[in-house]
Protein backbone atom coordinates (compact mmCIF):
# COMPACT_ATOMS: atom_id res chain seq x y z
CA UNK A 1 0.00 0.00 0.00
CA UNK A 2 1.35 3.11 -1.07
CA UNK A 3 2.38 5.62 1.91
CA UNK A 4 -0.23 8.55 1.42
CA UNK A 5 2.14 11.53 3.32
CA UNK A 6 5.17 10.81 0.63
CA UNK A 7 3.05 11.17 -2.10
CA UNK A 8 2.61 15.02 -2.78
CA UNK A 9 1.87 15.22 -6.29
CA UNK A 10 -1.65 15.79 -6.12
CA UNK A 11 -1.00 19.43 -3.51
CA UNK A 12 2.27 20.78 -5.10
CA UNK A 13 3.03 23.18 -7.92
CA UNK A 14 6.82 22.95 -9.34
CA UNK A 15 8.28 25.57 -12.23
CA UNK A 16 11.53 25.38 -13.40
CA UNK A 17 13.24 27.67 -15.47
CA UNK A 18 16.84 29.15 -16.66
CA UNK A 19 17.39 32.36 -16.23
CA UNK A 20 19.78 34.70 -18.38
CA UNK A 21 21.48 36.20 -14.93
CA UNK A 22 23.82 34.94 -13.00
CA UNK A 23 22.86 33.41 -9.77
CA UNK A 24 24.61 36.42 -7.31
CA UNK A 25 22.02 38.62 -9.68
CA UNK A 26 19.22 36.11 -8.82
CA UNK A 27 20.06 35.76 -5.40
CA UNK A 28 20.05 39.19 -4.91
CA UNK A 29 16.71 40.50 -6.71
CA UNK A 30 14.97 37.45 -4.35
CA UNK A 31 16.20 38.30 -1.22
CA UNK A 32 16.11 41.82 -1.05
CA UNK A 33 13.15 44.04 -0.34
CA UNK A 34 13.57 46.80 -2.89
CA UNK A 35 13.91 44.11 -5.74
CA UNK A 36 11.04 41.77 -4.77
CA UNK A 37 8.59 44.31 -4.23
CA UNK A 38 9.04 45.33 -7.81
CA UNK A 39 8.72 41.76 -9.12
CA UNK A 40 6.52 39.67 -6.86
CA UNK A 41 3.29 38.25 -7.23
CA UNK A 42 1.05 37.88 -10.58
CA UNK A 43 0.46 40.25 -13.47
CA UNK A 44 -1.21 43.52 -12.52
CA UNK A 45 0.08 43.43 -8.87
CA UNK A 46 1.96 45.54 -6.55
CA UNK A 47 3.66 44.66 -2.84
CA UNK A 48 4.26 46.34 -0.08
CA UNK A 49 6.60 44.70 2.22
CA UNK A 50 6.44 44.86 6.41
CA UNK A 51 9.24 42.49 7.28
CA UNK A 52 11.80 40.27 5.54
CA UNK A 53 14.30 39.07 7.94
CA UNK A 54 15.85 36.12 5.57
CA UNK A 55 17.48 34.06 8.14
CA UNK A 56 15.74 30.62 9.56
CA UNK A 57 12.92 31.29 11.60
CA UNK A 58 12.81 34.82 10.20
CA UNK A 59 9.72 36.83 9.63
CA UNK A 60 8.16 37.88 5.85
CA UNK A 61 5.39 39.84 6.11
CA UNK A 62 3.93 41.43 2.69
CA UNK A 63 0.62 42.94 1.10
CA UNK A 64 0.14 42.42 -2.33
CA UNK A 65 -2.12 44.62 -3.70
CA UNK A 66 -4.30 43.46 -6.25
CA UNK A 67 -5.37 44.94 -9.80
CA UNK A 68 -8.60 45.57 -7.91
CA UNK A 69 -7.81 47.30 -5.48
CA UNK A 70 -8.24 44.45 -3.10
CA UNK A 71 -5.20 43.70 -0.37
CA UNK A 72 -3.62 39.96 0.03
CA UNK A 73 -1.95 39.61 3.24
CA UNK A 74 0.90 37.66 3.19
CA UNK A 75 2.86 36.02 6.11
CA UNK A 76 5.77 33.48 6.10
CA UNK A 77 8.50 32.20 7.96
CA UNK A 78 11.70 31.33 6.50
CA UNK A 79 12.61 27.60 7.11
CA UNK A 80 15.99 27.52 5.57
CA UNK A 81 18.78 29.74 4.09
CA UNK A 82 21.17 28.58 2.19
CA UNK A 83 23.06 31.23 0.25
CA UNK A 84 22.96 31.10 -3.58
CA UNK A 85 21.77 27.77 -2.93
CA UNK A 86 18.32 27.59 -1.45
CA UNK A 87 15.38 29.23 -0.10
CA UNK A 88 12.51 27.26 2.85
CA UNK A 89 9.61 29.27 3.62
CA UNK A 90 6.47 28.62 5.33
CA UNK A 91 3.40 30.36 4.18
CA UNK A 92 1.68 30.49 7.35
CA UNK A 93 -1.58 32.31 6.40
CA UNK A 94 -4.05 30.87 4.64
CA UNK A 95 -3.14 28.77 1.96
CA UNK A 96 -0.88 27.38 4.06
CA UNK A 97 2.23 26.54 1.78
CA UNK A 98 5.60 24.94 1.90
CA UNK A 99 7.61 26.82 -0.83
CA UNK A 100 11.46 25.66 -2.12
CA UNK A 101 13.04 27.60 -4.11
CA UNK A 102 16.82 26.01 -5.33
CA UNK A 103 19.03 28.24 -7.57
CA UNK A 104 21.32 26.25 -9.42
CA UNK A 105 24.77 28.49 -10.73
CA UNK A 106 25.41 27.83 -14.47
CA UNK A 107 27.44 30.23 -15.30
CA UNK A 108 26.54 33.23 -16.56
CA UNK A 109 22.75 31.39 -16.27
CA UNK A 110 20.44 30.09 -12.86
CA UNK A 111 18.06 27.32 -13.33
CA UNK A 112 15.87 28.24 -10.32
CA UNK A 113 13.38 25.57 -9.59
CA UNK A 114 10.50 26.69 -7.56
CA UNK A 115 8.09 24.33 -5.43
CA UNK A 116 4.62 24.97 -3.69
CA UNK A 117 3.59 22.16 -1.18
CA UNK A 118 0.02 22.96 -0.30
CA UNK A 119 -0.85 21.43 2.98
CA UNK A 120 -4.21 19.76 1.53
CA UNK A 121 -4.97 18.49 -2.19
CA UNK A 122 -8.46 20.06 -1.47
CA UNK A 123 -6.84 23.28 -0.63
CA UNK A 124 -4.31 22.79 -3.51
CA UNK A 125 -7.72 22.82 -6.19
CA UNK A 126 -9.13 25.19 -4.29
CA UNK A 127 -6.45 27.70 -5.10
CA UNK A 128 -6.04 26.87 -8.05
CA UNK A 129 -9.32 26.81 -9.60
CA UNK A 130 -10.17 29.71 -7.76
CA UNK A 131 -7.05 31.81 -7.77
CA UNK A 132 -5.52 30.20 -10.96
CA UNK A 133 -2.29 29.85 -8.55
CA UNK A 134 -0.25 27.81 -11.64
CA UNK A 135 -0.85 30.20 -13.71
CA UNK A 136 0.26 33.12 -11.29
CA UNK A 137 3.37 31.15 -10.66
CA UNK A 138 4.16 31.49 -14.28
CA UNK A 139 3.47 35.13 -14.08
CA UNK A 140 5.06 35.52 -11.36
CA UNK A 141 8.16 34.05 -12.64
CA UNK A 142 7.99 35.69 -15.87
CA UNK A 143 8.16 38.91 -13.90
CA UNK A 144 11.29 37.37 -12.12
CA UNK A 145 13.02 37.23 -15.89
CA UNK A 146 11.89 40.56 -16.99
CA UNK A 147 13.07 42.25 -13.83
CA UNK A 148 15.99 40.44 -13.79
CA UNK A 149 17.16 41.78 -17.70
CA UNK A 150 16.23 44.99 -16.65
CA UNK A 151 19.18 45.35 -13.99
CA UNK A 152 21.32 43.24 -16.37
CA UNK A 153 20.83 46.35 -18.33
CA UNK A 154 20.99 48.76 -16.12
CA UNK A 155 24.62 47.60 -14.64
CA UNK A 156 26.11 47.99 -17.73
CA UNK A 157 25.09 51.18 -17.92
Amino acid sequence: MENKKSNTHDRELIISRRLNAPVELVWEVWTKPEHIVNWWGPDGFTNTIDTMDLIPGGKWDLVMHGPDGTDYENRSLFKEIIPFKRIVYEHISDPRIVATINFEDQGEQTLITWHMLFDTAEKFIEVVKTYKADEGLRQNIEKLELYLSKMKIKSRS
